[in-house]
C-alpha cells in the first residue's frame, strides 16, 4: 500500500479547538470535529473490514458512514485499516505513566487503554508503605505520589493526565500483603472479613476485577478457600476473577483447574492472564489446557484467557526459586539464598527450574541496579563463562547485590503454540509489559519487547506473516472482546456514540521492531491514534496531547 497523506483542515490548534461546521446526516444535524476519511473500518466486533469515514464530536463517535461535510480536523486514511483503540487487557503501566506521561511504547503500539492492578498487585498500600514508595519516586523520578489507594491513584491521573486511559483490577496479594504481611499461612476468619472489605471498596473506587498472582508473594500463599471467598465480592458486578495461576509449567492442569473453580465456586467470571506451556516438556499441556477451557466453557463458565506474542516470558529472577523460600520478604529471602541450611535445596529447585527452560542461557537479565549494571541484557550462561564463574553463583550474586530484586526474561515457549493460543476462539491479546520510552528515566535496562511490540506483531507477524488468524478476528481480540469482558459498553467498538478511541494502522507494514537485544524501539505501520476524540499520535509522532482518562468501573450493585 503507499504511504497516506495527512491533512489539517481549518487550520484550528487541535481537534475542537475553533467551531466545527454542521454535519447534516439524514434528518438529524451534528458538530463534528474531526473526520476520518476513507478508512477500511473494523468495528472491533469480528465483522469483516469494510470502507467508511468516520466522524467525532468532542470524545465520542458522531457517526460512521459516507460523510459529506467537511470537519475542523480531517485526515485521509485511505489505503489504510482504522479500529478501536487497542486495549491491553493485562499490563503492568501503573505507576510509570506518572513518570512518563506520553506513554511512549504504548500510545505508538496503538493502544488507547491499559488494564493495569495485574497478577495480584495493585495500588494498595499501607500508610507507612505509601510514605516509603512516594520517597522513593521523588529520589528516583522527581515525582510524588501522594495517595495509597486505586481512588487516589485515579484522582491523580485526572489531575496530571498520560496520553492514554487507565482501568484497574484490585490484586489479591497487595490486599493480602497489607492484612497478613508476607507470612505463609492460612488466613483466619477476621483477616478474610478484613480482606474482603478492601475488595469491596476497591470496586466501588472503580475497579473492573480481582487479580491473584499465585507464582509470587504473598499472594501464593493464600488456599482456595481464601481466594474464593475475595472473588465472591465480584459477585453481581459482571467483573472477572483474572489470575496468574499458581503454575504454567510441571503443574499447570490443576493450576487450571484450580483456577476455574475459584471462578465457579464464587460465581463470577475467569480471566486465565497469560496462558503458556512453559518449558520443552510441557509443550504437548497446551492442547490439554485449551481442551479443559473448552470443556468449562461449554459446561457453563465463563471463562477467557489472554497471552502476549512471544515465546518468551518476563518475571524477578526471585522466581527461580519456590515461592516458599521468599516467605517473610525479600530480606529473608537473600539470607536463605546463603543460609547452610536451607541454600542446598533452594539451589537444586533452582537448577531444576532452568533445567525446565534447557540452559542458563534461557535467562536474560533486563533490570538490575547501578553495581551489577554489567548484567542488564545479559543471557546467565554466557556472562558466567566470561567472568569464570557458575552460573547458580552468579544469580545468587546477582539477588544479593540487588536485595532480590534483579529482573529476568526467560525463554521457555514454543512458536507452534504462541500461535495456537493467540488464535485460539478464548483467546485474547495482552502485552503483559510496562510502559517505557527510548529517553529519560525509562530508557534503562533491557525490558521485553512485549512492551513495544505486542499488537504491531500479533497484526504483522500473525495476522499477515503467518496467517494465523484473520486480521478481523485479531482487531476483535484486542478491542471488542476485552471491552466485553470488562463491561466497557462504550469502549472496543466503532460505531455512532461510542467513545472516539480509534487506531489507524497499515496492514502491509504493521510490525514490532524491538528484539530481546535491543528492545527501546517503535513499532512501524502505525500512524494514527486518537484518544477520547483528541489526536494523539499522527503521521507516528506524538502531538503532545494528554486526553486519557482513569476509566473506573461501576461497583457493587
Amino acid at each position: 500500500m503507499n504511504r497516506r497523506t495527512f491533512m489539517r483542515v481549518g487550520g484550528a490548534a487541535g481537534v475542537g479547538a475553533v467551531a466545527a461546521p454542521s454535519l447534516l446526516l439524514g434528518s438529524r444535524t451534528h458538530r463534528v470535529d474531526l473526520v476520518l476519511r476513507g478508512a477500511t473500518v473494523f468495528d472491533g466486533t469480528g465483522a469483516p473490514g469494510r470502507r467508511a469515514d468516520v466522524a467525532v464530536t468532542g470524545d465520542r463517535i458522531a457517526a460512521v458512514g459516507r460523510i459529506d461535510a467537511t470537519g475542523t480536523v480531517e485526515i485521509d486514511l485511505r489505503g489504510l485499516a482504522l479500529a478501536p483503540g487497542f486495549i491491553d487487557i493485562h499490563s503492568h503501566t501503573d505507576l510509570s505513566l506518572l513518570v512518563e506521561p506520553r506513554a511512549e511504547s504504548r500510545i505508538r503500539q496503538g493502544v488507547t487503554l491499559d488494564v493495569t492492578g495485574q497478577d495480584g498487585s495493585s495500588i494498595l498500600w499501607s500508610e507507612t508503605d505509601a510514605l516509603d514508595r512516594d520517597a522513593r519516586y521523588r529520589d528516583r523520578y522527581g515525582v510524588g505520589l501522594g495517595f495509597r489507594d486505586l481512588d487516589g491513584f485515579f484522582r491523580r491521573l485526572q489531575r496530571t493526565p498520560a496520553a492514554i486511559n487507565v482501568a484497574s483490577m484490585v490484586g489479591h496479594g497487595s490486599v493480602r500483603g497489607l492484612v497478613m504481611g508476607y507470612d505463609d499461612r492460612p488466613a483466619n476468619g477476621e483477616e478474610i472479613a478484613r480482606m474482603r472489605g478492601l475488595v469491596g471498596e476497591a470496586l466501588d473506587q472503580g475497579a473492573v476485577g480481582l487479580s491473584s498472582g499465585l507464582e509470587y508473594t504473598p499472594g501464593g500463599f493464600a488456599d482456595r478457600g481464601e481466594l474464593v471467598a475475595l472473588a465472591e465480592v465480584l459477585r453481581g458486578t459482571g467483573y472477572p476473577y483474572a489470575s496468574h495461576m499458581r503454575n504454567e509449567d510441571d503443574g499447570l492442569l490443576g493450576a487450571i483447574e484450580e483456577c476455574l473453580h475459584v471462578g465457579w465456586v464464587a460465581g463470577v467470571p475467569v480471566q486465565v492472564s497469560h496462558l503458556k506451556a512453559q518449558g520443552r516438556r510441557n509443550y504437548w499441556k497446551a492442547a490439554a489446557a485449551l481442551a479443559t477451557l473448552e470443556e468449562a466453557c461449554a459446561a457453563g463458565v465463563d471463562v477467557d484467557f489472554d497471552r502476549y506474542p512471544y515465546v518468551a516470558y518476563a518475571t524477578g529472577l526471585s522466581n527461580l526459586f519456590p515461592a516458599a523460600a521468599r516467605a517473610g520478604g525479600s530480606a529473608r529471602f537473600v539470607s536463605r539464598l546463603v543460609d547452610p541450611e536451607t541454600a542446598p535445596a533452594l539451589e537444586r529447585a533452582a537448577r531444576d527450574k532452568i533445567a525446565l527452560l534447557g540452559d542458563w542461557d534461557a535467562v536474560q537479565i533486563t533490570s538490575a541496579g547501578a553495581s551489577t549494571s554489567w548484567a542488564r541484557g545479559r543471557r546467565l550462561g554466557a556472562l558466567a563463562g566470561e567472568r569464570g564463574t557458575d552460573p547458580y553463583l552468579l544469580t545468587v550474586e546477582l539477588l544479593r547485590e540487588n536485595g532480590g530484586s534483579v529482573g529476568m526474561i526467560g525463554f521457555g515457549m514454543s512458536e507452534e503454540n504462541t500461535a495456537r493460543l493467540i488464535a485460539h476462539p478464548l483467546s485474547m491479546v495482552c502485552s503483559d509489559g510496562g510502559s517505557y520510552a527510548p529517553y529519560g528515566p525509562l530508557s534503562t535496562g533491557r525490558p521485553h519487547p512485549r512492551a513495544y511490540g505486542s499488537f504491531p506483531r500479533l497484526l504483522g507477524h500473525y495476522v499477515r506473516d503467518t496467517g494465523a488468524l484473520p486480521l478481523e478476528q485479531a482487531v476483535h481480540k484486542i478491542t471488542g472482546r476485552p471491552a466485553a469482558k470488562l463491561r466497557l459498553a462504550d469502549r472496543g467498538v466503532i460505531r455512532e456514540g461510542a467513545c472516539a478511541d480509534l487506531t489507524a494502522f497499515d496492514p502491509s507494514t504493521v510490525g514490532d521492531a524491538a528484539t530481546f537485544d535491543d528492545p527501546h524501539r517503535y513499532p512501524t505501520g502505525i500512524p494514527l491514534v486518537v484518544v477520547n476524540g483528541v489526536v494523539t499520535l499522527r503521521d507516528g509522532e506524538q502531538t503532545g496531547a494528554r486526553a486519557g482518562r482513569p476509566v473506573r468501573g461501576e461497583g457493587r450493585p
